[in-house]
C-alpha cells in the first residue's frame, strides 16, 4: 500500500449545556428556528459532521449536508453512521418542533434502511424528518434522505420518548 499524505480537520463547538437550557425556557420550534436563522449556534453534532443548512417548520426539520472525504468509511463511501446521524437528527428534531418549553425527547429506537451509497460525487444530500404520530409520552417520526435529483438514499423511522426537562 502506498503511503498517502495525512489530512487534518479542525472544528469548534459551543457548550451543549447552553443549548439544553434554551429548551427549558423556549419551545422547541422557537429554539430550532433560531438555530436555522443563525441566531443560536448549531449543536456540537452538527459541527462534528459539518451539516450545511437547517430548515424548520412545525412537525418537520430538513438538514442538508455536502459529503466530504472525512465522512468516508474504509471502502470510500459515506459511513452509515453519518447517514444514520442525519436521519436520527431530522426525525427527532421534527418531534422537538412540536414540544413546548420545558419538554424534551430522546430517541427510543431508529430503524434505518440504506438504499444506495453516498460519495463526494453524490453532491448535496437532503434529509427531511416529519412527525407521523404524537401522543403524550411518545412520538413516531420518519426521515427521508435524498440526493440532488430527489432519489431516495435512505429512510428511517424513529420512536421518541417525550419527557419533562430538568430545570437545574
Amino acid at each position: 500500500m502506498t503511503q498517502t499524505q495525512a489530512r487534518e480537520r479542525t472544528f469548534t463547538w459551543t457548550d451543549p449545556a447552553e443549548h439544553a437550557k434554551l429548551f427549558v425556557e423556549r419551545s422547541g420550534l422557537d429554539v430550532l428556528r433560531a438555530m436555522a436563522a443563525g441566531e443560536i449556534p448549531p449543536p456540537p453534532i452538527m459541527q462534528l459532521i459539518s451539516g450545511d443548512r437547517l430548515q424548520v417548520e412545525p412537525g418537520s426539520v430538513t438538514i442538508t449536508l455536502t459529503p466530504q472525504e472525512f465522512h468516508y468509511n474504509p471502502i470510500g463511501t459515506v459511513h452509515g453512521g453519518v447517514i444514520a446521524t442525519l436521519l436520527d437528527t431530522a426525525a427527532a428534531c421534527s418531534v422537538q418542533t412540536t414540544l413546548p418549553a420545558g419538554i424534551g425527547y430522546t430517541s427510543m429506537d431508529l430503524n434505518v434502511k440504506f438504499l444506495r451509497p453516498v460519495t463526494i460525487d453524490t453532491g448535496l444530500i437532503t434529509c427531511t424528518g416529519t412527525v407521523l404520530q404524537q401522543g403524550r409520552r411518545t412520538a413516531l417520526a420518519e426521515a427521508r434522505l435524498t440526493d440532488a435529483r430527489g432519489k431516495l438514499i435512505a429512510h428511517a423511522t424513529s420512536t421518541c420518548l417525550i419527557f419533562e426537562l430538568p430545570t437545574a
